[in-house]
């Protein structure tokens, strides 16, 4: 699978591309692309509507198109597919990778996907249905089968003649799987070692303990061992240990990086556009924020119920009205905090939910210094400004606030794992409503017992 990661086009080139849509100007739109680059050309092409896309993606030269339509996401590549002629699609669909043909099947309608399918070669169509057999979100859903292994009893030799065979369609020739007779994943051994070996050294001599994923294993969880371990590729085997692909370190930086946009968007109260921004229709950025939204003011209102019952202690002393802002918004923010560490501490698989328990012990102390240092400004603002007995409720609001929030803030990613969950869909949003409502009610406890109301 080749993805470009860092996509840019000069920005007089997109506005020269744009403007000469705007008046049908072919020529221009052809002369500006034949000098750019596979990234450039992509980041074009991300930045226009579909009709707009596909007519460009046309005027590319021949020997760019497949690398540049590789590159995009498989959001546009379905795009475009829907937008092209049947022969263009077809002959753009049989060069792609497998693992790359399963991801633009995902997003192609059924009808759509099974004619692509049924016009690949006998070979082709084997290959890519092995992948769709995986489940969703399995890394067996993102492995490449286009591999090339080799035997323990084989020389060095070779091996090295069986990859020379296969350097056309291999996903990559820096490390070798070796099986045995029955396919069963015995070892590993690179590139290197077999160049550096004699040639009629065995195999079996020169091969590693190798590390392997499950196909059915979640796609993040792989990636990320094969990205911590600094692996080229990560053989992939079933439950009986037989080979069936390879996932390279390219794509797990690719499955990374979706995750990491995933969690992102899901942490601020949105869906991820999966898509990037500029060709984003309008309508899927409102469906991406709405539903959030309408949980986040529903999950309000708590807020206002607090609020309401608690209607004759601020009759009494209407200045305490005037710190509520920045109480639910101290608490809401060290939540917050808690979470987003706790969320990418998850990921990165430094806490497990086992942790769950030294975690809580750890954020109640970091809430209590937190607390203990905002609530001592507090005190000594508000007892300036209001006197001793509002400066008391502030600081002790502040201390409180704080270690509830930074504890419940850590708990929370955690508990989602537990329950199987995305924590990032527990963070920041529901902690926040969360927090602003039992902030109030900690706040206005303290302060009918401070003030005596």
């Amino acid at each position: 699978m080749n993805h470009d990661q860092t996509v840019t086009a000069p920005d007089d080139t997109s506005a020269t591309i744009e403007r000469a849509l705007a008046t049908r100007d072919l020529p221009t739109i052809t002369a500006e692309l034949a000098p750019l680059t596979a990234s450039d050309a992509i980041g074009v092409l991300e930045r226009l509507g579909a009709k707009q896309r596909a007519l460009v993606y046309r005027l590319l030269p021949k020997d760019r198109a497949l690398e540049v339509f590789e590159g995009l996401d498989p959001t546009l590549q379905g795009d475009l597919v829907q937008a092209l002629r049947d022969e263009e699609v077809a002959s753009v669909f049989a060069e792609l990778d497998p693992d790359d043909r399963v991801s633009l099947l995902d997003e192609l309608p059924a009808a759509v996907a099974t004619r692509l399918l049924h016009d690949l070669p006998p070979a082709e169509r084997h290959l890519t249905a092995a992948v769709l057999g995986y489940p969703a979100g399995s890394i067996g859903r993102r492995m490449s089968p286009e591999y090339v292994s080799t035997r323990p009893e084989l020389t060095a030799g070779q091996s090295l003649e069986r990859l020379r065979a296969r350097l056309d369609d291999a996903e990559t020739v820096y490390t070798l799987p070796v099986v045995d007779a029955r396919r069963r994943l015995v070892g590993i051994v690179s590139l290197r070692d077999l160049m550096t070996a004699a040639p009629e050294t065995p195999v079996a001599e020169i091969l590693r303990a190798p590390h392997s994923a499950q196909a059915t294993e979640d796609a993040e969880t792989a990636a990320r061992r094969c990205a911590d371990m600094r692996l080229l590729a990560l053989p992939v085997v079933d439950a009986e240990t037989r080979l069936v692909g390879i996932l390279t370190v390219d794509d797990a930086l690719w499955i990374l990086e979706e995750a990491e946009s995933e969690d992102q968007a899901r942490i601020g109260g949105s869906e991820p556009l999966r898509r990037p921004y500029l060709s984003t229709p309008v309508r899927s950025v409102v469906r991406s924020r709405v539903v959030w939204l309408l949980v986040l003011a529903i999950g309000a209102t708590l807020t206002v119920q607090v609020l309401e019952v608690f209607e004759e202690t601020l009759e009494q002393m209407v200045v305490l009205s005037l710190f509520i802002p920045l109480l639910i918004g101290t608490g809401g923010n060290t939540g917050n905090q808690a979470a987003t560490t706790l969320t990418r501490a998850l990921a990165l698989d430094d806490v497990r939910p086992r942790d769950v328990l030294r975690v809580l012990a750890r954020e109640v102390r970091v809430g209590l210094s937190l607390g203990a240092i905002l609530g001592s400004v507090g005190f000594l603002l508000a007892s300036w400004a209001y006197g001793t007995p509002i400066g008391t409720v502030i600081g002790l609001t502040l201390l409180s606030i704080c270690t509830m929030a930074a504890t419940v803030g850590g708990a929370m990613p955690l508990i989602a794992r537990i329950v199987r969950v995305d924590p990032a869909v527990f963070s920041n949003p529901f902690i926040t409503t969360f927090v602003d409502a039992t902030g109030l009610l900690v706040y206005f406890f303290i302060a009918q017992a401070v003030l005596g109301l």
